[in-house]
């Protein structure tokens, strides 16, 4: 599938990123239409010149996409007027991706796991779950509108 806008990733080298080797960084509407060429063009940038597993590479594009719809559908509300942000900070072995939308944000810890059989219906909860499950550890900014998410590359 092809989106109708060209999204352009930037790589550069990182100094104030506290160490980092490399930044990309990626700017997308908020259209659902867009998260699959983003999600690949950002795995192809995180991963390039590294060895990277197959477990590794399923593990960033999942976490990308759930990030990313998220940030989309709850955080902007579709809002065309609106823009998700990445950010990915490469280090040697790690991967430090940020996902911010211009929503107002949320309670993370307000959000339970969606893992009782009564939740199995519920619209909430599972992207984040996958999240949680996928990474090394995940951190949200204050106001619950940026997402952290660190895989060790190996």
């Amino acid at each position: 599938m092809t989106s109708p806008l060209r999204l352009c990733v930037r790589r550069s080298p990182a100094p104030e990123a506290d160490g980092a080797a490399t930044l990309v960084t990626l700017r997308l509407p908020s259209d659902v239409a867009c998260i699959e060429e983003a999600v690949e063009l950002v795995t192809r940038h995180c991963l390039a010149g590294h060895s990277a597993t197959r477990t590794i590479r399923f593990r960033l594009q999942v976490v990308l996409s759930e990030a990313l719809a998220n940030a989309i559908l709850r955080g902007n509300n579709e809002a065309l007027d609106k823009w998700v942000e990445v950010r990915a900070e490469l280090l040697a072995d790690v991967i430090r991706v940020y996902v911010t939308d211009q929503g107002p944000g949320f309670d993370p810890s307000a959000i339970p796991e969606p893992i009782r059989p009564d939740q199995i219906d519920e619209a909430g909860g599972r992207g984040l779950f996958l999240i949680r499950k996928l990474v090394d550890a995940v951190q949200f900014n204050e106001q619950g509108n940026s997402i952290c998410m660190i895989l060790r590359r190996h």
